[in-house]
């Protein structure tokens, strides 16, 4: 006890947190009671002085806050109540008697007739408009905590606790408080007996509306316009009594409030509408359509203009949802509902005025009210369209009349069903009753090209409207589409839409598109190739092809599509006539035959993106056919000339074969990858070409042999394309791995005799490493070793056969980088030693730069193993070590391998991996634009441009090296002094941005000159260029201080 009288005079004294702490662990440990403490307190709480009186409540509450609840049983809670309520009384202690009560009315020991008492008390003796904010938040959070906790009690009370509540609550201004009395205003609405008190709840709530908040800068308690706008929201539409006061406020604030204010209000009608009721909505229906028809047909902005259009959706809803003519479908809609529709229809009278743009909103917005309403709609407006169509008086506006009713038509889709597994029962699909006359029209709207544009919108729709068109009618209207395609001979953007139609078509029924269209299409496209000067019959193709591309994806038109263009590419490469064959110029059956192989590529690619399945089954179906043709085609050249030879058609070929190879599964890429190997290795083509040519059975297919053709070396680009996309669990079929890679290496030094050859091979050999690194340690080390000293190390091979080495080994190095391999590192520390070898030099800082960039063999798509961050960690690793190399040797020829390793590794690696680094980074790339090298030129000014635009740029450093860069760009666009065009327009480009980021007093002295040198590039050759030099020099002359 003389502990607890200690702490309590310790206290008293110095108002310290330790005697609160002190004193709760006595009553935890047992050692003291609450009766302890209110004796120890006695003197305090009974003394005359105000100050005393009000510390020893103000110790007690804050006692009793921190002590657990199990040790305030019924007894002590009762007794507190008592006194706290007594000390309310006294305007001295009511504040530390509000603060105890707060933690006595979240106590499971506070009961009913607690509650009671202290609301009693509450309403009696507290007066809010004498309190500050934090004892008015008190208030509130008694308040609540009994509602939350003792609700039923409350409720006992009556109008009591109604009247005393809104006593307390009218008049607060504070949001954090407001919060609160917001959450208790919608529970007291909800949960209550409020009815002769809707008047006073209405005024203490909308007298708040609309918020009009805007919380102070760094505001601690993040309260936001939104929460507020939110709380008194779930207020205004707690309660169906509100309603005849509430809609004539919101209907000033429609008409005489701001833009936020309508907002606001429209937003908050509907949540309150459909609350309110179908009787009020009636009430108010006219005068609420006056308001709200003038922020559609009048808006100031689209935003208003779309909630003014829900607001009108709600009501109509609101009003009809419950009445009998939704049970039945051919009651008569009176009311709103008919009274707007029909206005929007008199408007709709001149559908090339911009109300009926408005009007047909409305119409639409009704689509998606009630079954009934929408009925009504289209009972209306599409016989109204149709007539207007069809009059002879308004032919002028056939197309706005069509752009109206197709959106209409696509309203009423978007109000259908979304479900496509369940198709609507016959009837109740929209515009069923009126199909027959609308698709007649839009075919007719079909013939004009100004009304084709929403004819084919509204077909569109109808076709994408689930149980709407028969099967017949789709080949109806696909019928009529192909008339538009076969007439459109300008390539306007009319066969776009039209293709656009004819996919959606082919969706749900492919067999129209199959049986009229591609027959269409494919029979435009002739069997020989065009001359060289017959330019329109080759864009003929082309536009054909690109038709071809469009609508094609779709398994059964793909697959009608594959049958077609192989034969026709056999037509091409293979004359029958002897006559076809000698033709000398193949140059115009090759580009023709590239058309027709990317066509393929891309609509695969397409499908691929799409998820589609059926891509597997043209392993057997597209891939033996197109390496029976060039394997044929390679054989047969050698006594006479061959289109299938041409490199070009190689490489999209082997798109298409890498394409269908990455979607199969491992047992499907095993079976195929033996047939490849057979035919590659062993010359066994009979599993792998299968077609109609016939290989000729004298002439033996070993491309990988030295005495091998060109043209057989050239097929290394598809042996190439079927490995690089094999999965890890796939092995070659080789007897040993090591000595197959091996053999390629050599092969690769030896007997390529292109580029095209090379790189096959290279792309081979990095997706067999990186797949397979860990069973190929002996080819990593020995092997690779051997290729390195012989082939790159080597000083007196030729520079040629050194630098083609050297990709190859940028290309293993990038194959174990990826996938995080150690050695990877290792062949990067052997390519930094050739720094100082003359012939090799840029070539080996290339390779440095060039090895975490982005390709096209290995990746996650091809199964190819890849490390997450692998560019970041390398760019960590290496930038350092060439910017201090680079500034470590400003003299020697390592300078200039440094810089050319930077412009290579920034241009290959992700902008955040360097961007810390651009203070040290900036005299080395302008150093770097000085090399003789165009390709680093552009690398390094797409750098600094990329830069100059980042969020994250340092615009001193920018200002600091101003002088330079601006003189360098600017020598870099005159045609003069750079013969290259990707250099000029790259430092046009910079030069355009550089008076944003740069301050006007920095670039002042060099204005003039800028302007003046500029003016040159005015009449550069190059009309890109010419259009960066005014956009440039535009930059310039407006830049002021």
């Amino acid at each position: 006890m003389e502990r607890i009288d200690r702490l309590v005079r310790t206290w008293i004294a110095s108002e310290q947190e330790q005697e609160i702490e002190d004193t709760v662990k006595e009553i935890e440990q047992g050692n003291a009671t609450l009766l302890h403490i209110v004796k120890s307190l006695g003197e305090y709480l009974t003394s005359e002085e105000d100050d005393l009186r009000t510390k020893g409540v103000e110790f007690l509450s804050l006692v009793i806050a921190r002590c657990p609840p199990e040790k305030l049983n019924r007894q002590s809670v009762r007794t507190l109540v008592t006194f706290y309520c007594g000390k309310l009384e006294d305007t001295e202690t009511i504040i530390p008697a509000l603060k105890g009560l707060t933690t006595l009315t979240k106590l499971p020991s506070f009961v009913s007739t607690d509650a009671v008492e202290v609301a009693k008390a509450l309403f009696a003796h507290v007066k809010m408009n004498v309190l500050v904010q934090s004892q008015r938040f008190t208030v509130f959070t008694i308040i609540d905590n009994l509602v939350a906790n003792q609700r039923e009690a409350l409720k006992n009370m009556g109008q009591e606790f109604i009247r005393g509540y809104v006593g307390l609550a009218e008049g607060e201004k504070d949001p954090r408080n407001l919060l609160l009395a917001f959450a208790i205003d919608r529970v007291l609405l909800i949960e209550f007996e409020v009815t002769n008190f809707i008047e006073d709840f209405f005024n203490i709530t909308f007298c708040y509306f609309p918020i009009t908040f805007r919380p102070p800068p760094n505001d601690p308690y993040g309260i936001t316009t939104e929460d507020l706008r939110a709380a008194l929201r779930s207020c205004l539409h707690a309660t169906p009594a509100f309603g005849k006061l509430a809609i004539p406020l919101f209907l000033e604030k429609l008409t005489a409030g701001s833009p936020v204010t309508k907002k606001d209000t429209l937003d908050t009608l509907d949540v309150c509408l459909p609350v309110y009721g179908p009787t009020v909505a009636r009430e108010f229906a006219r005068k609420m359509w006056n308001t709200l028809k003038l922020e559609i047909f009048q808006p100031t902005d689209n935003v208003t203009e779309e909630k003014a259009l829900k607001t009108t959706q709600v009501l109509i809803q609101t009003i009809y949802s419950a009445t009998p003519a939704e049970k039945t479908d051919d009651a008569e809609i009176e009311g709103l509902a008919k009274e707007a529709c029909e206005e929007c229809i008199q408007i709709l009278r001149q559908p090339e005025k911009s109300q009926a743009k408005h009007a047909i909103k409305v119409l639409c917005a009704f689509m998606s009210t009630t079954p009934s309403v929408s009925r009504f709609t289209l009972a209306r407006a599409v016989p109204h369209f149709v007539k207007l169509f069809l009059d002879p008086d308004e032919l002028p506006n056939r197309a706005p009349t069509l752009r109206l009713l197709a959106d209409l038509i696509e309203a009423a889709r978007e109000s259908t069903s979304q479900d496509l597994e369940v198709l609507p029962d016959e009837g109740s699909v929209p515009l069923s009753s009126y199909k027959d006359e609308v698709v007649g029209i839009l075919t007719v709207g079909l013939k004009t090209p100004a009304s084709a544009y929403p004819a084919i919108d509204a077909l569109k729709s109808m076709v994408r409207t689930p149980g709407l068109l028969t099967d017949e009618e789709l080949g109806f209207v696909v019928h009529n589409v192909n008339e538009v395609l076969q007439k459109d001979e300008d390539e306007s953007d009319l066969s776009d839409v039209s293709l656009d139609l004819l996919c959606t078509i082919s969706a749900v029924a492919p067999s129209h598109v199959s049986d009229n269209t591609l027959p269409m299409l494919f029979s435009a496209l002739p069997d020989r190739a065009p001359p060289r000067d017959a330019d329109a019959e080759r864009i003929k193709y082309w536009r054909t092809l690109a038709s071809l591309k469009k609508l094609c994806t779709q398994p059964d038109l793909f697959e009608t599509l594959v049958v077609r263009l192989v034969t026709k590419l056999d037509l091409l490469c293979v004359p029958a006539t002897p006559a076809e064959q000698a033709v000398d110029d193949l140059e115009p059956a090759a580009a023709y035959a590239h058309s027709i192989l990317k066509t393929l590529a891309d609509v695969l690619s397409a499908k691929i993106e799409l998820g589609h399945t059926d891509v597997v089954k043209y392993i057997d179906r597209l891939v033996p056919r197109l390496y029976n043709l060039f394997i044929y085609s390679a054989l047969e050249a050698e006594e006479r000339p061959m289109v299938a030879t041409d490199p070009r058609l190689l490489a999209v070929t082997a798109q298409i074969v890498t394409l269908i190879t990455q979607t199969l599964t491992a047992a499907r890429q095993e079976t195929f990858v033996k047939a490849v190997f057979a035919a590659y290795i062993d010359g066994d083509v009979s599993e792998l070409a299968q077609g109609i040519q016939k290989i000729p059975a004298g002439k033996k297919f070993s491309p990988l042999e030295a005495s091998a053709s060109t043209y057989q070396r050239n097929l290394l680009v598809l042996f190439s394309a079927a490995v690089v996309a094999l999965r890890k669990e796939v092995s070659l079929p080789v007897p040993d791995e090591v000595a197959f890679l091996d053999s390629l290496l050599q092969w690769i030094g030896a007997h390529a005799e292109n580029a095209l050859q090379r790189e096959a091979l290279m792309h081979l050999i990095a997706a067999v490493v990186n797949r397979h690194a860990e069973k190929l340690d002996a080819f990593l080390s020995s092997n690779v070793d051997a290729f390195w000293t012989s082939q790159i190390a080597n000083t007196s091979s030729p520079a040629e056969a050194r630098r083609n080495a050297i990709l190859t080994y940028k290309w293993l190095t990038k194959a174990l980088l990826v996938r995080g391999h150690a050695r990877a590192m290792q062949n990067v520390d052997r390519l930094f030693e050739l720094f100082d070898d003359e012939h090799v030099s840029w070539d080996a800082a290339r390779a440095v730069g060039k090895v975490p960039g982005t390709d096209k063999v290995l990746t996650k798509r091809h199964h190819a193993v890849l490390r997450i961050l692998y560019a970041q960690k390398y760019c960590n690793a290496v930038l350092p070590r060439i910017i201090e190399g680079a500034k470590a040797s400003p003299q020697s020829p390592r300078h200039n391998a440094y810089l050319v390793a930077l412009a290579a590794l920034i241009k290959s690696v992700p902008k955040s991996t360097y961007a810390h680094e651009m203070p040290s980074l900036m005299p080395l790339l302008l150093r770097g634009l000085d090399l003789p090298d165009n390709e680093i030129r552009a690398s390094v000014i797409d750098t600094l441009h990329a830069a100059a635009l980042s969020s994250e740029r340092d615009d001193a450093i920018i200002a600091e090296h101003a002088s330079s860069l601006v003189s360098t760009m600017v020598k870099n666009s005159l045609v003069s002094q750079m013969p290259s065009v990707r250099v000029r327009v790259a430092a046009l480009r910079y030069l355009a941005v550089l008076p944003s980021v740069v301050r006007y007093d920095v670039l002042h002295p060099q204005k003039a000159t800028v302007i003046r040198e500029l003016a040159k590039a005015l009449d550069d050759p190059k009309r890109v260029v010419r259009s960066e030099a005014v956009e440039a020099r535009t930059n310039w002359f407006k830049f002021s201080g």
